[in-house]
């Protein structure tokens, strides 16, 4: 029970976060913050694909609703929910996932952790940003727009994991 608390509480931070002032900030260069791929990253290995989907929808519809953004962030949402096992299989150890453990930085490893979330932080803004311009004539700026944007979300998605996930050794 204090899990799914743990969860409903980043939940809810990570969507007031991302509408109400991540959403607001305006960097040049095309620079746009997005951490909600951090909640679906941290979820519990066994967590089911379609419990995942229903989340990123709620939580992308709750944003979509404060930033007036039609649909973006919850179809980016639905997707990485979709898509994670997938990554998640490519990137499995020898032996499996320990369902102990959590998919955190702390418990899996570092170059695990950058490899994983960083295909799935890549994978959503690229979904993101091809919606966002529908315009396949603009591959390239969608690509600029992804890669940007890459290195600032995942930077602030790890200084929010070490907010929100405690260390192996302190559980």
């Amino acid at each position: 029970m204090i899990d799914i608390a743990k969860q409903a509480i980043r939940f809810f931070v990570l969507v007031i976060l991302q509408a109400l002032v991540l959403n607001q900030l305006e960097i040049g260069f095309s620079i746009q913050f997005m951490v909600t791929p951090i909640f679906f990253m941290l979820l519990p290995f066994q967590t089911s694909t379609i419990v995942m989907m229903l989340l990123g929808f709620v939580m992308g519809f709750m944003i979509d609703s404060i930033s007036n953004t039609f649909g973006l962030h919850a179809s980016s949402l639905v997707f990485i929910a979709f898509i994670r096992p997938i990554i998640f299989k490519s990137f499995a150890p020898r032996e499996g996932y320990d369902v102990v453990k959590m998919p955190s930085i702390y418990d899996m490893g570092t170059n695990w952790f950058v490899s994983v979330f960083g295909v799935l932080l890549f994978l959503h803004h690229l979904w993101f940003f091809t919606f966002e311009i529908f315009k396949f004539s603009d591959t390239l700026f969608i690509l600029r727009k992804a890669l940007v944007s890459l290195p600032f979300s995942f930077l602030i998605s790890l200084l929010l994991q070490a907010l929100f996930v405690s260390t192996s050794k302190n559980k």
